[in-house]
């Protein structure tokens, strides 16, 4: 029925992430976990695990954090259930997941993706906040709509796919550093039928400071930018013929460039975090080989300004 996967690289809160799989109620699933070609020595986690359902992979080359999305689509390759779950090695599902995604999909078959209600943890493990609900059902445009404008978190671990609808749409879709692969991923698997999400927590994204969304490069954060930017083109180009849609679509164009100069402004902003705030010399200089317009240089310096008189 379901194939758990772990792109694994980290040992750190593997030992957690296999534990919490196994543990689940429901039990007609495996559990693939691909090494990434790992300086850490992974497997030995894994043999502490006597369960036939475990299958163990690992890559003769290392994919790293910008191909991270090839490490996803590797985990696809081995699954043989259908439907999968791609859980980062620091995450945990809790106990009922795969049940409650068993409970929503007799509510809401055939559908290409399900999500999650995720709780936030800390690094210790300890519950910090939690996702927004979501409806127990929506179309991929309110999924973008809430996405973009009530800026809801979500994160690759959090969707159920359909493996065979995932396979058909060219399986995970790749971005450099991931960086809204799990977003567009999830828009093309609801966008005819739509997605259904749990109304429990079912999902722990673990918060803590080795993700690539705080550590990647900024300049392939800003290239992954403006290649989601051109899919979001043509996905809102095409006009949805449900009225509701419609609206959201509408509201959609509007906030279209707003979107993206926050997008473009926040992997600059974390790196002005760390760096001196003459870096921003630097980027005033490459402002045309990303789009970074006025607006955007304003928030900076005001960021910027901020950081100084705290």
């Amino acid at each position: 029925m379901f194939s758990i996967t772990i792109p694994a690289y980290k040992r750190a809160y593997l030992h957690e992430a296999i534990e919490s799989c196994l543990a689940q109620t429901y039990f007609n699933f495996e559990l693939v976990i691909v090494d990434d070609a790992s300086p850490e020595d992974l497997y030995s986690i894994v043999e502490e695990f006597h369960d036939e359902r475990i299958r163990y992979y690992r890559n003769e080359k290392n994919c790293g954090a910008i191909d991270v999305v090839d490490n996803w689509n590797k985990c696809l390759e081995f699954a043989t259930g259908d439907y999968i779950i791609c859980m980062g090695d620091d995450d945990k599902l809790l106990p009922n997941c795969l049940q409650e995604y068993v409970n929503l999909m007799d509510k809401y078959p055939n559908l290409g993706v399900y999500h999650a209600w995720t709780e936030i943890i800390d690094e210790k493990g300890t519950f910090v906040e939690w996702q927004i609900p979501r409806p127990e059902y929506e179309s991929a445009y309110s999924l973008l709509w809430n996405r973009w404008v009530v800026r809801r978190r979500q994160y690759i671990g959090d969707f159920l796919f359909n493996v065979d609808c995932l396979r058909k749409n060219g399986g995970f879709y790749k971005l450099p550093l991931a960086w809204a692969s799990d977003d567009i991923t999830a828009l093309i698997a609801a966008k005819d039928t739509g997605i259904a999400n749990t109304q429990v927590p079912t999902f722990q994204y673990r918060e803590n400071r080795y993700t690539i969304s705080r550590t990647g490069n900024t300049e392939v954060k800003l290239q992954a930018v403006l290649l989601s930017k051109k899919w979001y083109e043509l996905f809102l180009a095409e006009k949805p013929s449900n009225d509701l849609d419609y609206k959201y679509w509408i509201l959609l164009q509007d906030f279209f460039d707003k979107h993206f100069d926050y997008m473009l402004r926040g992997p600059i902003k974390q790196e002005l975090e760390t760096k001196s705030v003459f870096r921003l010399v630097y980027w005033y200089k490459q402002r045309k080989k990303y789009n970074l317009n006025s607006f955007v240089f304003k928030r900076l310096l005001k960021d910027s300004f901020e950081k100084l008189f705290r």
